[in-house]
């Protein structure tokens, strides 16, 4: 096997050896469809930031305010449905607050030229800021609606079946895979992360080019909004703090480099469904939430140990 099959193969070795794990320690029922149904919807929102965010990594970026979108996002759709907006446009108004978001983030970072940890770090705080203000500080309570259902659980009697939501991941994953592959955007990308100098002089438009994959990252943190939103029901400007943790651990477990120029979004969707059933494992193992922070904590300092081990091979 070369190791570029290997590269290939980890993320599913990884995500075998946990699921294998919690088997072993739960039983068997940690495999009934239900079970693996719970998986799926907790994948679904981490998966659907880490498809941006294997976007802004592989162009050898990060962006840290993406769970102060998806606050944000949640406190628009809530308020945007009191209002009386239809669902869809207050989902799409919702995900649109994003966009502009990561449009600040890669104006700032293209324009400034400063390092996209800085910005965004920046931002992250803005924007939760933002959403807190927006919100005025509470937990908005807004009407049932077809969104409430995207993440919701399937009747007993289809329990082949998947939420909506789930499914809506799935084409955006084969959507994003085909940019990333087939694309010029998408080889503009590589090149930018595995040399932005290089990338400028072969004529590659590097600011421009970074304004739109950051647009594009908060785009899909915004996405994660809407299904936040169905999970909770309620607009929550302090949701998803350190999701981008999380987000950021799925992208680099599966395979994508914190250096750039690096990362499928097969491998992110497998790094997502390792952080998803660790956390599910946990809980349903009885462990209080301080052993799964720990896990979690672990699992993202080995993604980087594993990444600066790759990227030394490389190199």
């Amino acid at each position: 096997m070369t190791p570029r099959m290997w590269r290939g193969a980890g993320p599913i070795l990884g995500v075998l050896f946990v699921a294998i794990t919690f088997g072993i320690l739960i039983g068997s029922n940690f495999f009934l469809p239900g079970n693996l149904e719970l998986i799926a919807r907790q994948t679904a929102i981490v998966a659907a930031a880490a498809l941006g965010m294997t976007i802004v990594i592989v162009s050898g970026g990060i962006d840290l305010s993406v769970g102060s979108v998806v606050a944000l996002t949640t406190v628009v759709i809530a308020v945007l449905l009191n209002q009386g907006w239809p669902p869809l446009a207050a989902a799409i108004a919702g995900t649109a607050s994003g966009a502009v978001c990561g449009l600040i983030n890669g104006a700032l970072i293209s324009g400034l030229r400063v390092v996209p940890f800085i910005v965004t770090l920046g931002t992250m705080i803005l924007v939760r800021g933002a959403a807190k203000g927006f919100a005025d500080e509470r937990r908005i309570e807004a009407p049932q609606t077809w969104l409430n259902d995207l993440l919701r659980s399937t009747a007993p009697g289809d329990a082949g079946l998947l939420p909506s939501g789930v499914w809506l991941v799935v084409v955006l994953a084969l959507l994003v895979g085909g940019v990333l592959r087939y694309t010029r955007f998408g080889h503009h990308v590589f090149a930018i992360g595995s040399n932005e100098r290089t990338a400028r002089l072969c004529g590659v438009a590097v600011p421009r080019s970074k304004i739109l994959i950051y647009t594009l990252g908060a785009l899909f943190a915004g996405v994660a909004g809407v299904l936040q939103f169905s999970r909770l029901s309620v607009g929550d400007p302090t949701v998803a703090e350190g999701l981008e943790l999380d987000v950021i651990a799925a992208v680099i477990i599966g395979g994508g480099s914190l250096a750039g120029g690096r990362g499928t979004i097969i491998g992110t969707l497998l790094g997502a469904t390792t952080m998803a059933v660790i956390q599910i494992g946990c809980a349903q193992k009885g462990y209080p939430n301080w052993v799964q922070q720990i896990v979690t904590g672990a699992i993202i300092v080995l993604a980087v140990a594993l990444d600066r081990w790759r990227t030394g091979r490389a190199s």
